[in-house]
C-alpha cells in the first residue's frame, strides 16, 4: 500500500508528539523525527514548513475542539456539573497534548500557543460563578477548572468514567456544590 501525504503527516505528528513528551521540544530535532519516520528532513519539510508549524499542527485539534466547546457552553449554559464533565472529556480526549502543554508551557507560550486555554478558563469561570464573581468565587472556579482539566495527567491509565466522576466531584466540591 502506498502511503499518502496525510498518512505521513499524521505519522510525523505522532512521532513528534511522542518525542516532544519524552525529550522536550528543544531537545528533539527535526532530523530525529525524520529519522524515526524513515524519511529525509526535506521530506518532513514538505509536510511542515517549520518546527513551529509541526507544533501548531499537534495542538490545533485541541484548540479547535476547545473553541467549539466554549462557544457551545456559552450558548447552552449547562449546569456546573455538566460543564465540568464536558470540560474533563475535552481534556481527556486530548490528554497527550494537554501533557505537552503543561510540560512545555514556557516554550509554547513563546510561540503564542497557550493563551486560548487561559481565555477558555476565564470564560467558563463566568459560566460557573457568574459575571461579577467575588475573588473567592473566581479562585474556586479556577481551581475547579484547572483540577478537572489537569487530573488526566496524574492518572493516565485510570478508566475514563471513574476518573471523570472523581475529577468532577472534586471540581463541584471546590465550587461549593
Amino acid at each position: 500500500m502506498v502511503r499518502g501525504r496525510s498518512d505521513t503527516r499524521e505519522r510525523a505528528q505522532a512521532v513528534a508528539r511522542e518525542l516532544f513528551l519524552r525529550q522536550g521540544l528543544q531537545r528533539t530535532s527535526l532530523q530525529e523525527i525524520a529519522d524515526r519516520l524513515g524519511v529525509t528532513k526535506p521530506a518532513l519539510y514538505y509536510h511542515f514548513a517549520s518546527r513551529e508549524d509541526l507544533v501548531r499542527s499537534i495542538v490545533e485539534p485541541l484548540f479547535a475542539d476547545g473553541d467549539a466547546f466554549v462557544a457551545a457552553a456559552e450558548h447552552h449554559q449547562p449546569d456546573p456539573r455538566t460543564l465540568l464533565e464536558q470540560y474533563f472529556a475535552l481534556h481527556y480526549k486530548h490528554r497527550d497534548v494537554v501533557a505537552l502543554i503543561v510540560q512545555e508551557l514556557t516554550a509554547l507560550h513563546e510561540l503564542g500557543l497557550v493563551g486560548k486555554i487561559f481565555d477558555w478558563r476565564h470564560r467558563l469561570a463566568h459560566l460557573l460563578v457568574g459575571g461579577e464573581p467575588s475573588f473567592g468565587d473566581a479562585v474556586r472556579a479556577a481551581v475547579a477548572l484547572g483540577g478537572v482539566a489537569d487530573i488526566v495527567m496524574l492518572f493516565p491509565d485510570a478508566p475514563f468514567e471513574e476518573l471523570q466522576e472523581a475529577a468532577v466531584d472534586a471540581g463541584c466540591a471546590a465550587l461549593g456544590f
